[in-house]
């Protein structure tokens, strides 16, 4: 799984944004917010992974049990394709 090149993520103050760029302006209105483990994931869907890699990431970084990190990451894949944000 990969972001779509078309979007970025900014961070704004103390929020994390992702704003469409380039053509996907005309076809994708508004942002998307996220928060601090959002951001994570995205930033790594930036460079393309894919579902094991995520919660081999999540478990490194935070501390949380698998069943949780898998339920974040799925929940997160589920917004990031209903938004069209991955190839």
């Amino acid at each position: 799984m990969k972001i779509k090149e078309d979007f970025l993520l900014r961070k704004v103050a103390d929020s994390y944004v992702v704003v469409p760029v380039g053509a996907m302006t005309l076809d994708f209105n508004g942002i998307i917010n996220l928060n601090e483990t959002g951001a994570f994931l995205f930033e790594l869907l930036q460079k393309e992974a894919d579902r094991q890699e995520l919660i081999e990431k999540m478990l490194e970084t935070y501390e949380v049990d698998r069943k949780t990190a898998e339920y974040d990451i799925d929940l997160f894949i589920k917004k990031a394709k209903e938004a069209d944000i991955l190839e």
